[in-house]
Order: C-alpha cells, then sequence, then structure tokens
C-alpha cells in the first residue's frame, strides 16, 4: 500500500505524519486491497484532514476539520473506517 502525506500551508509535523501513517496502516484491517491513501493537512481557518483511499473497486473520501488537527485525524479516520466496512460487506454479498 503506498501512503502519501501532504501539508498545505503550514510546514510539515513529524508527529503529524507519523499519526497520518499510522491510521492509514490500520485502514488495512478493515478492507483487504487497499492500493493506496492521501492524506492531507491543511490550515485554513480551520485545521482540516482529508483521506483518500483508492482501494481495488473504489474510492472512499473523508474530510474533517475542527481547532486541533489530532481531533480532525480521528474523525476522518472513523469515517474512513465506516466506509471500508460498508464497501466490504457490499462486495462480499454480490459474490455469493
Amino acid at each position: 500500500m503506498r501512503t502519501k502525506v501532504t501539508f498545505r500551508h503550514l510546514k510539515s509535523i513529524p508527529e503529524l505524519h507519523e499519526a497520518a501513517i499510522d491510521a492509514s496502516e490500520k485502514f488495512g484491517k478493515f478492507h483487504p486491497a487497499i492500493i493506496s491513501t492521501d492524506t492531507i493537512f491543511t490550515h485554513d481557518i480551520q485545521n482540516i484532514v482529508e483521506f483518500t483511499v483508492k482501494y481495488d473497486g473504489g474510492t472512499v473520501v473523508a474530510k474533517e476539520s475542527s481547532e486541533d488537527f489530532y481531533k480532525s485525524l480521528n474523525e476522518a479516520s472513523d469515517k474512513i473506517i465506516r466506509q471500508l466496512q460498508k464497501a466490504k460487506t457490499k462486495s462480499n454479498s454480490h459474490v455469493a
């Protein structure tokens, strides 16, 4: 799985970079066919975190904003996990 982390309008923060990679690695538990994960941290009026996860058969995207990057990261990660679980369930039900 390829993982890419981008920081927009702010300098790279090693702790956030590691947290994003850890969150991306957890996605593999919820869907076996993940190809790549892109994480974008944007500092604007709010602190925005956006995940784009490509897997064999589709793409899921989650975007969260709050006053704290870690809070945004956790909420966006939770959204991705829910979407991946739904996609895996959907693909398994079509096979039967």
